[in-house]
């Protein structure tokens, strides 16, 4: 719960950078919602790309701090900033060129198109920032303190909060940017985040300090952070590719159906967050327990933040069964989207504790390094049985809508279920660093 508690309120706030975009748009239309919800899972796909170099980095940091080798530990931080930012720059780099195409493809056109270029043009630079964030939080995790990021997201997510609709709307000298405003928004209050970050790293007020040196690249350690990390990029690659062909999926049946998916989406990546925080703290203690060489006590950290989880989430699910009109309608007031989003929600939210316990699993999977295993539980839920399951119940049995709905309750039960097996059964807790 220490470690746990910082975090879940850190990626809540983080998530409230979408929330806050969804809240203004919400005032200009049903076609900018919709724009929004279109480019959010290409924003997730840069995110989640090298997203993998930073748990990487986080699970090493863990167990060389578990291990009692700081110096390693701060090297490897100052090698996770420069192999995420250079692949963050890489990956923005190629999404820019390709924007057009990519929205071709995800069915935006005529007016919906324009609200989309313009959101995608300017929120696919804010991802080197973002990488730059998630460096600093990994090796803040890594040593055991997480309430230092959180207070970073704080200041970052206030200032989002404050900018979205003076540029959204143009209050006062600032233009009305429509769309665009709400990513310039999300754009400049990540890049403070970043900088921040980086420059507490080095401030030598941490419980490592990150000198220029440690930032020059080394070839050993950034081979070891890919290896790790490899897995877990394609892990989030895959759960982003999901999430561009669920989407695609989803605008073949309207606006309406669209911008519900996407209200109910942002409201789900809340509860993912919180029960995301849990595994991220659940990877900090295996990783440390591996790297003092407590294998025992890394199974039981794993399993109590399982149980964790189905609480607290589950828990969170109910209340969105209850509450899921109201949910729904804060973001909107057209009473289709509330309809079909209210659907989504309720459906959804029975499995919301099963879905928590899975990131736990994965979270423990990580800190001890095996990446590749998370990797087979996010292809299992999203590719193997997500996907199939919602083009069969959508259009093979004729379930439309709904169908895409049972989708999400289905794979979470079902990858829950293999998760804990394989947990129980499994051969993981074991460290990936060298002593001595």
């Amino acid at each position: 719960m220490r470690l746990s508690v910082p975090l879940m309120a850190g990626n809540i706030l983080q998530t409230v950078y979408n929330l806050v975009d969804m809240f203004w748009v919400g005032r200009l239309g049903a076609t900018e919602v919709a724009a929004v919800s279109i480019v959010f899972p290409t924003d997730w796909l840069l995110t989640s790309i090298a997203m993998g170099i930073t748990i990487a980095g986080a699970s090493l940091v863990a167990q060389w701090t578990g291990a009692g080798n700081r110096e390693q530990a701060t090297q490897v931080a100052g090698q996770t900033v420069t192999v995420a930012v250079l692949a963050a720059l890489g990956l923005a780099t190629l999404a820019h060129l390709l924007r057009v195409p990519l929205l071709t493809l995800l069915g935006a056109t005529g007016e919906l198109f324009a609200h989309t270029y313009a959101y995608i043009t300017v929120i696919i630079w804010s991802v080197p920032f973002t990488f730059l964030f998630f460096a600093f939080g990994s090796a803040m995790r890594g040593v055991g303190d997480t309430l230092r990021p959180m207070y970073l997201t704080v200041l970052s997510n206030g200032l989002n909060i404050l900018l979205d609709p003076i540029l959204i709307f143009g209050w006062g000298p600032a233009p009305a940017l429509g769309v665009a405003g709400a990513a310039w928004a999300t754009l400049i209050a990540r890049a403070l985040a970043g900088f921040v970050g980086l420059a507490a790293l080095m401030s030598g007020r941490l419980a490592i300090q990150v000198r220029p040196k440690d930032l020059l690249p080394r070839w050993s350690l950034a081979r070891q952070l890919l290896t790790i990390g490899g897995p877990a990029a394609v892990d989030g690659a895959a759960r982003s590719f999901s999430s561009v062909a669920m989407i695609a999926i989803v605008t073949r049946f309207g606006p309406a159906v669209t911008a519900a998916y996407g209200i109910v989406m942002r409201v789900m990546s809340l509860v993912w967050t919180t029960a995301g925080a849990v595994g991220q703290a659940v990877g900090t203690g295996v990783g440390q327990n591996l790297g003092a060489d407590q294998p025992q006590r890394s199974r039981r950290v794993a399993w109590t933040g399982i149980a964790l989880n189905l609480v607290v989430v589950g828990t969170g699910g109910l209340l969105g069964v209850l509450l899921a009109p109201w949910i729904v309608g804060l973001f909107v007031k057209d009473p289709t989207v509330i309809r079909l989003g209210t659907d989504f929600l309720r459906v959804s939210g029975w499995a919301f504790g099963l879905a928590g316990g899975v990131m736990v699993v994965q979270g423990a999977f990580q800190g001890a390094g095996r990446t590749g295993h998370s990797m087979i539980l996010s292809i299992l839920n999203r590719w193997v049985f997500r996907m199939p399951v919602a083009i069969l119940l959508a259009w093979g049995l004729g379930w439309g809508p709904d169908g895409l709905w049972w989708s999400f309750f289905i794979s979470d039960a079902a990858v829950f279920a293999i998760a804990a097996l394989w947990l129980w059964r499994g051969r993981w807790a074991r460290a990936v660093i060298q002593h001595g």
